[in-house]
This record gives structure tokens, C-alpha cells and sequence, in this order.
């Protein structure tokens, strides 16, 4: 597969794309502005790829500062962006998953407000972009359990990224 297609299931629309790891989802989200602001939809229980509720937190990252990496045991994650522009990297080191040793970055913001659904086991971080910070909103389908959490350093790890800029 390569370059960017898109998949139907169950009536809505899935991007998808050569880097794209197993079980990963980049879900476009509705945005509705009109002149007294805007609304910018994220998960509801009737979407097709909802699983369950765990809880919903938001956090705040500024401007080249890096998060990550962590990993979820059992957690899917369901990440939007809703201020600022962040990139998510994931890195897939799961055994037996066809697309083991995966990289996949995806930039959040207003250029494109989308959900981005992490599954379990996959590592991932994120870095600000925008100034003077950004925001990711959670959606996560369990709560939070740090003895089911893995973390490494972002910058000292067997992860084969670098999380400063490129210039392509």
C-alpha cells in the first residue's frame, strides 16, 4: 500500500496510509464553525469505532517538548487535538503484528482535527508544536493504571526515532 487511501466501515470514512501501523485508526473529525465559534466533535457511542469508556483527561504539552514514550497494556487511547498542533509518532514492537518495527507520525491541529486511535501495546509520544502550547483530549477505554503503563525516555531507547525536525 502506498500514499494516503481511505477505507469505508460501516458507512464512515478511515484514513490510511503506507506507514500506517496495525491497528491504528486516523478517524477525520467534523469541525462547525459559525460566528459564535466552533464545534469540534470527537467520540460519541454510536460511532463504529468506539469501544468503551475509561475516563477523558486532557494535557497540555508546550512548545519542542517531547512526551513519551509510553505504552498501555490493555488501553486503547482516542487522541484529539483540540488547540495548538502536535506530532504523534508510534512505533509498533508487538510480536506477531504485521507491521512490527513500524514507524508512524500523524500531525494534529487545525489543518487536521482527527482521532487517532492508539491500540494496546503500541508505544507512542507526542511532541508540542504550537505556542504557547498545545492540547490533547483522551478518550481512553480504561482508566488510568500506571502498573499496566511502560515508559521510556524519548531520547535514550531502542525506539529508532529522532524527535527533532525534519526538513523534507
Amino acid at each position: 500500500m502506498s500514499g494516503t487511501v481511505q477505507r469505508v466501515r460501516s458507512g464512515e470514512m478511515v484514513a490510511t496510509g503506507a506507514e500506517t501501523i496495525e491497528g491504528v485508526s486516523v478517524v477525520p473529525l467534523a469541525r462547525i464553525p459559525d460566528e459564535r465559534g466552533t464545534i469540534m466533535h470527537m467520540l460519541k457511542r454510536t460511532d463504529v469505532h468506539f469501544l468503551e469508556f475509561g475516563e477523558i483527561y486532557f494535557t497540555t504539552i508546550y512548545p519542542e517538548v517531547v512526551k513519551g514514550w509510553h505504552r498501555h497494556r490493555e488501553m486503547t487511547l482516542n487522541y484529539a487535538c483540540i488547540f495548538g498542533r502536535v506530532k504523534i509518532v508510534l512505533y509498533d514492537d508487538r510480536a506477531g503484528s504485521a507491521t512490527r518495527g513500524a514507524l508512524q507520525e500523524i500531525f494534529l491541529g487545525p489543518d487536521n482535527h482527527s482521532l487517532v486511535i492508539i491500540p494496546p501495546g503500541v508505544w507512542n509520544g507526542a511532541k508540542g508544536m504550537g505556542a504557547p502550547f498545545s492540547i490533547i483530549a483522551n478518550c481512553c477505554t480504561h482508566p488510568h493504571d500506571p502498573s499496566l503503563t511502560t515508559r521510556l525516555d524519548p531520547f535514550d531507547n531502542d525506539i529508532p526515532y529522532d524527535w527533532g525536525i525534519r526538513h523534507r
